[in-house]
């Protein structure tokens, strides 16, 4: 359905008043602030034809009017204003992301606290690797009931475990199996490692004592946790500045969804287009029940070392979109 610039820019005004202020808007607030060179008359007839197009709703008879979902994407998609960061934001905001700390949570959290800062919205973030295996397996004989496994990653992390043995083992054998699973279990994923490979290493081995069965769980226990993204969600409290939130069980069950990390796993990164690319979810557009009532506004980028990252921000569906795509 078409809709004429003017009621573009009346649409377009709406949105502004109502996230400046989270009150229905008038066309006495429109004719007077807009600019747009018309009597409210003419505006009520606009804003009456925006809410039987779907883009308004009036919530109550008397009441001014506040935009829908649909009256959002046409606001993101063509209306809105661009915005820029100051250049100090803008800077520090770079220098979070291209930073290379050695501790890549840390790094991870700092953008998510920031991203929050600079929108006054909680945000979240989370770092994906991609296929993780690994890259050399050290067997390392301690005395005849002890050893210690040792494995680098390929993305050059190193993980190591003291087991001990209810049984005697020679250090001839630990050899062999620092050979066989640098032969037989680098470079493969989690997934790779089967059943049927761990009985062929323990013939292979002449392993009848269960070792090489602690050794390929060690592995897969390394692999599954370095496949796990990092997610972290700063500045939820900040959802009760919003009138929105100001009814304790909203702001609770959504307060509690964010807070779940594991929540923030379930968004689908592999639909969300290339590296920077920003994606907004606006009301019914989210997926999680808990979303319903907000708008998501996402982004991804490169982590680095084999890593995708994803900046999220989540709001009220009158957030200040502009701000928050900029930022």
């Amino acid at each position: 359905m078409s809709i004429s610039d003017r009621k573009k820019k009346i649409l377009a005004a709406v949105v502004d008043e109502y996230i400046r202020t989270a009150e229905p808007v008038g066309s006495k607030a429109i004719a007077q602030n807009a600019g747009l060179g018309c009597s409210s008359a003419t505006i009520r007839n606009e804003l009456a034809e925006l809410v039987s197009m779907g883009y308004l709703e009036q919530p109550h008879t008397s009441a001014g009017r506040v935009p829908t979902p649909m009256g959002y994407r046409m606001y993101v998609n063509e209306l809105m204003e661009k915005q820029k960061l100051s250049l100090e934001e803008t800077e520090e905001m770079n220098s979070r992301l291209n930073s290379k700390l050695q501790e890549l949570d840390v790094t991870i959290d700092a953008v998510s606290r920031l991203a929050s800062q600079l929108t006054d919205y909680p945000a979240l973030a989370l770092t994906t690797h991609s296929t993780v295996t690994i890259k050399r397996f050290d067997i390392i004989y301690v005395d005849a009931n002890t050893f210690i496994i040792v494995v680098m990653l390929s993305n050059n992390s190193v993980k190591n475990k003291l087991v001990h043995l209810p049984v005697s083992v020679t250090e001839s054998m630990m050899r062999k199996l620092s050979s066989l699973f640098n032969a037989s279990f680098t470079n493969v994923s989690e997934g790779q490692i089967t059943p049927l490979m761990i009985s062929a290493a323990e013939r292979a081995a002449d392993d009848t004592m269960g070792i090489t069965s602690v050794i390929a769980a060690f592995a897969i226990e390394v692999l599954s946790e370095a496949d796990k993204p990092a997610a972290f969600i700063s500045g939820e409290n900040r959802l009760l500045n919003q009138p929105e939130f100001r009814d304790p069980d909203k702001a609770h069950r959504l307060m509690s969804y964010l807070s779940d990390g594991s929540n923030l796993l379930e968004i689908p990164m592999e639909q969300l287009g290339g590296e920077n690319e920003v994606r907004v979810l606006i009301g019914p557009e989210n997926v999680a029940e808990e979303l319903r009532d907000s708008s998501v506004v996402l982004a991804t980028y490169d982590a680095g070392e084999n890593m995708r990252g994803l900046i999220g921000v989540v709001g009220p569906t009158r957030m200040d979109y502009s701000k928050v795509i900029q930022a």
